[in-house]
């Protein structure tokens, strides 16, 4: 484990040479990769130097005691610090998920249910939006589309951190929202019903980390852009020219279409934000056999029995089904407070990652 702690020790000490050199922040790309690779070391190095100043306090403390004794107690605590920092230094070496400091864009998209999935999805994208307001993260509302009754049939956001990361900071909103994406399942009473009837109805949630322009090269001749007039709200240019975008592309048979902008050029560049997050998720789903089960776990095809969580509004009970957590507050989960949600499950990944580092060694 030392080895290794060295190693990382070593690496982070040269990513620091390299951001203060001025040169590198011309290549922003480059910068932002060194600056993500050095947040993501940060918290293991700083653990890894606090045990190395503790360990050299314990050996000058047990060889005070050995002359006087007053010193064994503080010797004894010590050697207790490091038991703890060597425990914590072994839980931070558990590989980390390589995209937790990545942005996000999130999709959300009505499924069984009709009129009311619309309105559940459109209840969804509000909370992630609220999430994010607490969280001091950007949001930017990609593409979507408005039902009659005010629902979204699907609609797309990009989610960013909103500030600069400090030296050991690795979290980004992947970090915080990957677990976000699956077949959720709302069970109320619709505005649609005239009898009182509770209903049961779904809608899925898609988290993709966002891919740098360098990530992720798209060869021009490899997609197919084609043009069309937007439909929904918006002014005269949205109804009325051929501004929205749909890009195919051809090597994959991905299909992604934005119509929110106000011009074809904008449209299109947000498209291709859009289907970069894709293209990249799908070659770590080759590269990577559990991205790949993560991926297969999110939505498919929204279906009510594939449910990741249940939020049952007669109840105000906020279920998570592959953790079995369970509260009462879905009014306060509604309005963005996931906290406790994400936790359970943060919790349950990181303790399913450490039996399997301790089973490999």
């Amino acid at each position: 484990m030392f080895d290794r702690l060295e190693e990382l020790a070593g690496e982070y000490a040269a990513l620091e040479r390299d951001l203060a050199d001025p040169a590198v922040h011309a290549d922003p790309d480059r910068a932002r990769a060194l600056g993500r690779r050095y947040g993501q070391l940060g918290p293991i190095v700083h653990a890894y130097r606090e045990w190395q100043h503790v360990s050299d306090d314990e050996a000058a403390a047990h060889e005070l005691a050995s002359e006087d004794a007053s010193f064994a107690a503080e010797a004894e605590q010590l050697g207790k610090r490091r038991a703890d920092l060597e425990e914590r230094l072994r839980e931070l070496l558990v590989p980390g998920d390589p995209n937790d400091s990545r942005d996000v864009i999130l999709e959300v998209k009505a499924g069984e249910g009709g009129e009311e999935s619309a309105l559940f999805a459109g209840d969804l994208l509000r909370m992630y939006l609220r999430y994010a307001e607490r969280h001091h993260l950007k949001t930017e509302i990609i593409d979507s589309t408005v039902t009659g009754l005010g629902g979204y049939k699907d609609a797309t956001v990009a989610i960013k951190s909103g500030r600069v990361k400090g030296e050991g900071e690795a979290g980004g909103a992947w970090s915080q929202l990957k677990y976000e994406g699956g077949v959720h399942r709302v069970q109320r009473v619709p505005v649609t019903e005239s009898q009182g009837r509770i209903h049961t109805s779904a809608a899925g949630v898609l988290v993709m980390p966002e891919a740098d322009p360098v990530e992720v090269t798209i060869d021009p001749s490899d997609v197919r852009v084609d043009v069309f007039r937007s439909s929904g709200p918006g002014g005269q240019s949205v109804n009325t020219t051929d501004s929205a975008v749909r890009i195919t592309h051809l090597p994959t048979g991905i299909v992604v279409s934005c119509q929110n902008e106000k011009s074809q050029l904008q449209n299109k560049e947000q498209a291709m934000r859009i289907l970069r997050a894709r293209l990249l998720t799908a070659a770590q789903e080759q590269a990577d056999a559990q991205a790949s089960a993560e991926r297969k776990s999110q939505v498919a095809a929204v279906d009510r029995s594939q449910r990741v969580r249940t939020y049952n509004f007669p109840e105000n009970r906020i279920s998570d089904h592959r953790v079995g957590y369970k509260a009462y507050n879905l009014d306060q989960v509604l309005d963005g407070d996931l906290d406790a949600v994400i936790g359970a499950l943060e919790t349950a990944d990181r303790a399913e990652k450490i039996a399997e580092s301790a089973e490999r060694v």
